[in-house]
């Protein structure tokens, strides 16, 4: 397992990618950050199909937390505010209106700003992309 937390994204979405970069540029979090397509997915204990469905926070122990609870533990390990944010994200309801949220956003990532027609593809159907072994 990691020394320390690993977020692990689709990057080849560069909806995903623009907002990876905006959290580790301005939150500031303590982890590792990886696209799925260049991570250990079987070390990390996750699968590919997972992978491609949501953000994925990974914990040293091996604890895998998807979606909204993604970045939720993202913001607690930020700390200061960001903290504050991350626990709130955590608590019911909050929780199930982020998870809604999370998915509408996901579902629709192609339109969001920063977003492309390859984000709506099948990752083995993205330009590019080499076939999983």
């Amino acid at each position: 397992m990691p020394a320390q937390p690993v977020l692990v994204y689709d990057g080849d979405c560069a909806f995903c990618t623009t907002s990876v970069n905006f959290l580790t540029r301005y939150v500031r979090p303590q982890c590792t950050v990886t696209p799925w397509q260049f991570a250990d997915l079987d070390a990390l204990g996750v699968t590919q199909e997972r992978a491609e469905h949501e953000v994925l926070w990974i914990s040293p122990l091996g604890a895998v937390y998807g979606g909204a609870q993604a970045v939720a533990k993202l913001l607690l390990r930020a700390g200061g505010g960001w903290a504050w944010l991350g626990g709130l994200l955590t608590l019911p309801p909050v929780r199930w209106i982020a998870h809604g949220v999370y998915r509408l956003v996901a579902a629709n990532r192609t339109r969001m700003p920063g977003g492309s027609p390859a984000c709506a593809l099948p990752a083995d159907r993205r330009p590019g992309v080499r076939p999983a072994p």
